[in-house]
């Protein structure tokens, strides 16, 4: 499946120049809706989520920090999307907590369509 290339842009310019909106995606009959954040916010994001102090844990953050720095370093075209404070909404039924710190990754491709701004059940 193709991606789309505007969806790219904004990825990319999270990705190299730390630039970051509110976005709702449309992936598979499901709203996705957060702000897009950098690969790297992601995976530091994520790293620092793990609280736990055993190996697993410690080799866990060990490979997200290497994928952060990686995600520096990487200029080649955007594969997936990243958000934060994300919420999940399928048909009329909200599936995960509005205003949380969840983190969601998505491969671009997958997406079906977009528009800028976030979906609120605040009135």
């Amino acid at each position: 499946m193709a991606k789309d290339e505007i969806l790219s842009f904004f990825v990319q310019a999270a990705n190299h120049h730390d630039f970051s909106t509110d976005i709702t995606l449309h992936v598979k009959g499901a709203l996705v809706t957060g702000t897009i954040i950098s690969a790297a916010s992601y995976f530091s994001n994520l790293k620092d989520s793990i609280s736990e102090e055993n190996d697993v844990a410690k080799q866990l953050k060990e490979a997200l920090k290497q994928a952060e720095e990686s995600a520096d370093t990487k200029q080649s075209n955007a594969e997936y999307i990243h958000l934060k404070n994300m919420s999940t909404y399928m048909a009329e039924t909200k599936t995960t907590p509005v205003n949380s710190d969840l983190l969601w990754r998505g491969k671009i491709s997958e997406i079906d369509g977009f528009f800028l701004g976030r979906i609120s059940d605040e009135e």
